[in-house]
């Protein structure tokens, strides 16, 4: 525990982060007993500012929780209409019938919305059953117990200098302490890497696998639009050796979701994530939807896709792990937010039995066995191998193999020929070294269908307060140039979706300078940075992105 003294407030549950999984379970504690002090704690300036999702929802996490949400005037109106699946290639594409797609991949009963808007109603309705919730409070530490178990955290320490020491408006936050606390930071949380790593929850779990996603908003020509219609892509512009790929949601307003997901996994350090998804804009299917239009808003995170195999022990002494912390997204499906609720869900009928048998502090192990077993397990098992036989065979032979274990397994009750296959190595160990690739030219953007990088993080709305410590840190400063320059030609500079890595000078005069202030909290650097020298950890609360209905 930090030495600095500090007050502090009990609660029940206190639940870090206010996305689908954190505001699920809030909800949740409250129908189940609306006596629990409950306490949401959000590093975003308000509720949905940090919250980026494609999205598609499935919404049978949120009827579990509250089967009258369209009486209650959720956001979510625009229900799928056409479902259509291409392979591109440079400037043609071909079009896989849906007949030819697993049952599972069907967005029939699905909605198109937008998951920052959801959370913001959610918040309104948990705080309406008498959740407190508190943004702009950003969880900087674990509370250890007696007994090594999580307690509680401090969240809302702001004013530090620069280097760290505080300033004359220091502010020491709280310790916010319950009987259990619910980690629901999302991808790659610093507090989730805390927990894993001090009870070593990932022992008994293959290796977590991530992509990252990258999102922009725009107007199109009301003759361009069609309301309803969900598209999916993959082949061009990456090709048949990297997986990965797009959609294209089209919402209401004249409003089109376009984005792009390159899986973590690429070997050549030359690749550039974000060129690559500026390029496939400018595919004869996507320009005739976005010429003449507007973008409006830009951002990017990075997405879980290590599926079943890849959950950790999700209960931990004290607290769970929940949604996207536990890493719950159905790849194949483009889809997590239904199985955050679900975790949010079972975590808190969990806590709520062990509250109401006088317990505190302990393992919650039936929720980590719902989680498994459960609507999520059920889910997430379907389609374990996906993942696995793209990164083995290639994405087109991904494609064939992984349609096949899905529709085997449709027919055959969850059994499949292959088993449950494992990922091999993690993204950071994938990345080759440059001299056994080649570089790769990228188009410049032309201001028109493709940005830069810089002026397209403005569209983020992102703000650092700038003489705070950067909150990116690197374990040995030595390392970007001694080592990811000589030997991977910098890869950060072209992974961060936001230009936060940049290699200034020449020579024995290269640096490595940290644009943190760019930050968008994809937490890509903490993932792929091939010497995994690179750590994530929060800002001062409110900080970061301010995205609008992402």
């Amino acid at each position: 525990m930090s030495e600095i003294e500090r007050e502090s407030m009990e609660y029940d549950v206190v639940v870090v982060g206010a996305g689908p999984a954190g505001l699920s379970a809030a909800i949740r504690l409250k129908q189940l007993d609306d006596g629990l002090n409950v306490v949401v704690l959000e590093k975003g300036s308000e509720v949905g500012a940090h919250i980026l999702s494609g999205a598609v929802l499935d919404p049978s996490g949120l009827t579990r929780l509250m089967p009258d949400w369209k009486d209650k005037g959720a956001p979510i109106s625009v229900e799928v209409k056409k479902d259509k699946f291409f392979v591109l290639g440079e400037a043609g594409k071909v079009h896989l019938p849906n007949f030819m797609m697993p049952p599972l991949m069907n967005n029939h009963g699905n909605y198109i919305v937008s998951m920052g808007n959801v959370c913001r109603w959610m918040a309104e309705q948990a705080e309406e059953l008498g959740v407190e919730i508190f943004p702009g409070m950003s969880c900087s530490e674990l509370v250890y117990g007696s007994d090594g178990e999580i307690k509680g955290v401090i969240a809302g320490e702001f004013g530090k200098n620069a280097d760290g020491t505080p300033s004359d408006g220091y502010e020491p936050g709280m310790e916010l302490l319950g009987k259990y606390v619910f980690i629901s930071e999302g991808v790659r949380g610093s507090l989730a890497k805390q927990v894993i790593s001090k009870f070593d929850l990932d022992a008994n779990c293959d290796v977590p696998k991530f992509g990252i996603g990258m999102k922009e908003i725009w107007e199109v020509d009301p003759d361009k639009h069609d309301e309803g219609l969900v598209l999916h892509t993959m082949g061009w512009p990456l090709g048949f050796k990297q997986s990965g790929g797009s959609f294209m949601y089209h919402l209401d307003n004249n409003q089109v979701y376009v984005g792009y997901i390159v899986d973590l996994n690429y070997k050549n350090p030359h690749l550039f994530p974000y060129m690559e998804f500026q390029r496939f804009k400018h595919h004869p299917e996507i320009a005739k939807v976005l010429s003449g239009g507007k973008r409006v808003a830009y951002g990017a995170r990075a997405v879980t896709k290590g599926g079943f195999q890849s959950i950790p022990q999700s209960a931990f002494p004290g607290g769970a792990l929940l949604g996207c912390s536990a890493g719950l997204v159905n790849l194949p499906r483009i889809k997590g937010n239904h199985n955050a609720m679900h975790s949010g869900i079972a975590a808190a009928e969990a806590a709520h039995a062990a509250i109401k048998d006088g317990r505190s502090g302990d393992v919650l192990e039936d929720y980590d066995a719902e989680l498994r077993s459960g609507p999520v397990g059920q889910d997430l098992k379907k389609v374990r191998n996906v993942a696995p036989l793209a990164s083995k065979f290639g994405p087109l032979g991904g494609l064939v193999l992984g349609g096949f274990d899905m529709w085997f397994q449709t027919l055959f009750g969850g059994f499949s020929l292959f088993g449950t296959m494992k990922h091999g190595k993690t993204d950071a160990e994938a990345t080759e070294e440059a001299s056994q690739h080649a570089e790769i030219d990228y188009p410049k953007p032309d201001g028109v269908l493709s940005f830069d990088r810089l002026t397209n993080v403005s569209f983020s709305f992102t703000n650092h307060e700038e003489s705070q410590p950067a909150h990116l840190h690197l374990i040995d400063p030595d390392v970007p140039v001694k080592v990811n320059w000589a030997k991977f030609a910098g890869p950060s500079a072209r992974y961060c979706p936001a230009g936060v890595y940049e290699f200034v000078g020449e020579g024995a005069e290269r640096a490595f300078q940290i644009n943190f202030q760019n930050c968008v909290h994809c937490k890509t650097c903490d993932i792929k940075d091939p010497s995994q020298n690179i750590i994530w950890t929060t800002p001062q609360g409110g900080d970061g992105p301010n995205y609008p209905n992402m």
